[in-house]
C-alpha cells in the first residue's frame, strides 16, 4: 500500500523516511520528492508498506507525528490521474 507523507521538513532524505516508517513494518520503498530544476525538497514524499495493516498502522502512528519541528501529514496515497 502506499503512503503519502506531507509537510516534511526540507532537509529530510529517503533514509530518513525510510527508517521512520521501518519502526512500524516492512518498507518496500521511500521516496522524498524533489524539485526536477533544483533539486531541493518539495516536503513531502511517498512511502510503500508491505502488507496493508502495516500501512494502516504507519498511518495512525504518523498522522500528526513531530519530525523536525513539523506535523507530519500522513495518508494513504491516491493514485495518479
Amino acid at each position: 500500500m502506499n503512503i503519502y507523507v506531507g509537510n516534511l521538513p526540507f532537509s529530510t532524505t529517503d533514509n530518513d523516511l525510510r527508517d521512520l516508517f521501518s519502526q512500524v513494518g516492512g518498507v518496500i520503498s521511500a521516496r522524498v520528492i524533489t524539485d526536477r530544476e533544483t533539486g531541493r525538497s518539495r516536503g513531502f514524499g511517498f512511502v510503500e508498506m508491505g502488507s496493508k495493516d502495516e500501512a494502516q498502522e504507519a498511518i495512525q502512528r504518523f498522522h500528526g507525528y513531530n519530525m523536525g519541528g513539523r506535523n507530519l501529514t500522513v495518508n494513504e496515497a491516491k493514485p495518479r490521474r
